[in-house]
């Protein structure tokens, strides 16, 4: 099958749909990325893609069409820009990057924003290809809960886009069956939802083997370490996490480890310093996904954390799976979808969205555990990864939407 990737985000930016597309290269499918200029999660345009852009024109055997678009920067009003400049440049630009290129179905990758599909369907009716949309965030609640908008009328408009773009779509796929009621409200019906959650990533080893820690977790080895990683920002309700590590700072054999970067990374150093949590709370910076098993060995419990919303608790933040299959404890101090899987692998502990005491209660209870109790948290939750979140079940159930959608088109000319 010829396939065009349409994502605003690509490698070597650090995302699931990277692997999506070697994986799709491997079953046999001719592979097109179209995207943009890397310059997540900083702001700025990764030096080694501006040094030699030619050694990003392909990957994993899928060919890279990039389209130039405005660098995030900081500030709201510079990502609004980043925003626009890419639906104006793939509009533009991708129609003749891809002239003379034959697909039979674009499928996009949206974490945010939701108007990045809108080129994609400039170029699926262009093509007569049929556009299967991934949506991994909920707009306009989304921006609604995070508070980047809160008027009324301005929220109606990115809900009018919202409903545009899902009716045409061919089908519209979820993470988690929660979020079917919201994309039905836009969609008119419930008839182009789909069900397909993020997979669990292929990181670690079967038998629940760790490697090595990486050189920069080795000075807190022996210590209980939460260990939260991933995304910096607004959702991730970190000052409920800094709550948490308060009430716990007289608790010495406790530490919070931070391992990423995000909008909101700065503020968090901030709150940190203003807490006087230096000495355990380590912000370790941000680093490849390829090392991650090398800092989650020296995770007593890995943390995920969403803020309070209906929104967000229809979600199942992606680093879930992660964890998951990393065969660790997990704590969760979030709503709804994310809770439950946890809950029901009874991998970890889960305490409500914001619930700071809650979490610190958590800490001090999976702390006070036995390695083996923890042990065998870890397994229940690779076992539950393997059963619920299998990467190569979940590749065959994309190829049968894929396939369903190519016989409609073919149907309707």
């Amino acid at each position: 099958m010829r396939i065009l990737v349409f994502t605003q985000y690509f490698w070597p930016e650090n995302f699931r749909v990277n692997d999506l597309v070697a994986a799709l290269v491997s079953r046999g499918h001719r592979v097109t990325v179209l995207t943009g200029t890397p310059n997540y999660p900083d702001g700025h345009v990764f030096p080694e893609f501006a040094a030699d852009r030619s050694r990003f024109a392909s990957y994993g055997g899928a060919d890279v069409v990039r389209v130039p678009l405005v660098p995030r920067g900081t500030g709201t009003i510079r990502l609004a820009v980043n925003y626009l400049s890419f639906v104006i440049s793939a509009a533009v630009v991708a129609p003749w990057r891809l002239r003379g290129c034959v697909f039979d179905v674009i499928f996009v990758y949206q974490p945010s924003p939701i108007t990045s599909v809108l080129p994609a369907l400039i170029v699926g009716r262009m093509k007569r290809a049929p556009v299967i949309l991934w949506t991994l965030d909920l707009w306009p609640e989304t921006l609604q809960a995070i508070g980047v908008v809160r008027s009324p009328r301005l929220l109606a408009t990115v809900g009018a886009v919202v409903r545009f773009i899902y009716r045409r779509c061919a089908l519209v796929l979820g993470q988690s069956r929660a979020c079917e009621e919201n994309v039905a409200r836009y969609a008119g019906s419930t008839a182009k939802y789909r069900y397909f959650p993020q997979w669990s990533e292929e990181l670690f080893d079967a038998d629940g083997g760790l490697p090595e820690l990486a050189l920069e977790v080795r000075p807190y080895a022996e210590s209980f370490n939460v260990l939260f990683a991933g995304n910096i920002g607004d959702s991730q309700d970190f000052p409920a996490i800094l709550a948490a590590a308060s009430a716990l700072r007289e608790e010495r054999n406790i530490r919070w480890l931070i391992v990423g970067d995000g909008r909101a990374a700065d503020s968090v150093r901030r709150e940190i310093a203003g807490r006087g949590l230096e000495e355990i709370v380590i912000m370790l910076g941000r680093h490849p996904i390829e090392r991650m098993p090398e800092f989650f060995a020296a995770a007593g419990a890995l943390l995920v954390s969403l803020k309070r919303d209906p929104i967000f608790a229809m979600t199942i933040p992606g680093k879930v799976q992660t964890y998951l299959a990393a065969g660790r404890p997990i704590l969760a101090m979030l709503d709804g979808e994310g809770g439950r899987v946890i809950a029901d692998a009874g991998a970890g502990l889960v305490v409500g969205a914001g619930d700071s005491s809650g979490l610190a209660a958590a800490v001090r209870q999976i702390s006070a555990m036995s390695q083996s109790e923890r042990d065998a948290m870890g397994r229940r939750g690779r076992d539950y990864a393997d059963r619920e979140f299998g990467r190569e079940r979940l590749l065959g159930q994309l190829e049968d939407y894929m396939v369903e959608v190519t016989a409609m088109e073919q149907a309707h000319t």
